[in-house]
């Protein structure tokens, strides 16, 4: 959503988070990124980003 420096805005399913790019000095506004422990680790495609939400919803559902 937003850069500033090392550290970007990001929406996490609705939820905005700040999150450190330090890793992925590559990602801009606009790309996803796989997060842990509050780091961006990897820019990853649109196509994977939706297999990912993808299987969330899958787990979420499976264990309501």
């Amino acid at each position: 959503m937003k850069i500033n420096g090392p550290l970007a805005e990001v929406d996490i399913g609705g939820n905005v988070k700040e999150v450190n790019i330090m890793l992925t000095p590559e990602a801009k506004v606009g790309d996803y990124v796989l997060l842990h422990a509050g780091y961006a680790i990897q820019v990853i495609d649109e196509k994977s980003a939706e297999e990912i939400f993808d299987a969330w919803e899958d787990a979420h559902e499976a264990i309501q």
